[in-house]
Formats: C-alpha cells, structure tokens, sequence
C-alpha cells in the first residue's frame, strides 16, 4: 500500500516571488498611474525571493509530498495570469507549471499545508489544513520553512 503524501500549496507574491521589490521598480517605471501593477510586465519580471526556487523544488521532489503554486491573481488584472504562468515555467520549470492553480478564494483547494505570507484576505484562514504564515516570527524565510517540512516528514 502506498503512503499517502502531504498536499502543500505555496504561494506567488511575497513567497516565491519579491513582489515588494517589483512593485517598486513598475511603479518607478509608470509613476503616474495609480495601479502600475496593471501594466504588462510586473508579474512575469519579479525576482524570486531569497531560497524559495531551492526550497521549493526541494519540497516538490520530496517524495513524500505533492506540491503546487496556489496564487491568487489580480483579478482586474488579465495578463497577471498569464504573466504568473510564465513565471513559474521560468524559474521552476514546466513540471511546476503543471501544478499551477490561479484562484483568488485558496480555501476551496483542500490539503495539508498552504505556505502563504498573508492570514486571511483569499480565504487562506478558512483552509482547512496548517497554515505555515511566510515572514512571520516562526517562519520568517525559506531557510526556516525548509526546516520545519524536514522536521515533519523526515523523522
């Protein structure tokens, strides 16, 4: 009988990707407009957070775990969806893109863990597994988050 592996989502902005950063560099870009995110450009050009493209491959080749990107897009936006796709096809490769889900209401996707850096606000606190809060005191980077999954799955 095979052992059932752990459901992980990991979010886009704020987790895998430096959103804060690439905000910064679009609205110093357009610094007219009120909402430069809604330029082409901004999601497919951010740079991945510190460790997150080796953590993250780290969980997804773990073979006791099943793992995909679940980021919430900006609805008023139509290219942040394909933008996140390239992204991730990008920096974590098409086996990744695969297990890609865009949705803004993250508590309907059912597992074990969300890695997510906000409480609440796309349903994250109606998840129905552990919320891991990316950049909170417990987990304030990937080194940290890493440590935690190997101290779960690996005893």
């Amino acid at each position: 009988m095979t052992e059932k592996k752990a459901i992980v989502y990991v979010d886009m902005d704020h987790v895998l990707c430096d959103y804060a950063t690439g905000f910064a560099r679009h609205k110093a870009e357009y610094p007219n407009l009120a909402f430069p995110q809604s330029v082409p450009g901004l999601y497919e050009s951010l740079d991945p957070m510190p460790d997150a493209i080796e953590s993250y491959m780290w969980l997804h080749e773990h073979s006791k775990l099943d793992v995909y990107v679940l980021t919430a897009p900006s609805i008023k936006n139509p290219h942040c969806y394909a933008e996140k796709r390239i992204w991730v096809e990008n920096h974590l490769g098409m086996a990744v893109v695969q297990n890609l889900i865009i949705s803004p209401h993250k508590h309907l996707s059912k597992g074990d863990y969300l890695i997510d850096d906000m409480p609440s606000g796309k349903g994250q606190d109606r998840f129905d597994g552990k919320l891991i809060l990316y950049g909170s005191e417990e987990f304030p980077n990937w080194v940290s988050v890493t440590k935690y999954f190997k101290s779960q799955i690996e005893c």
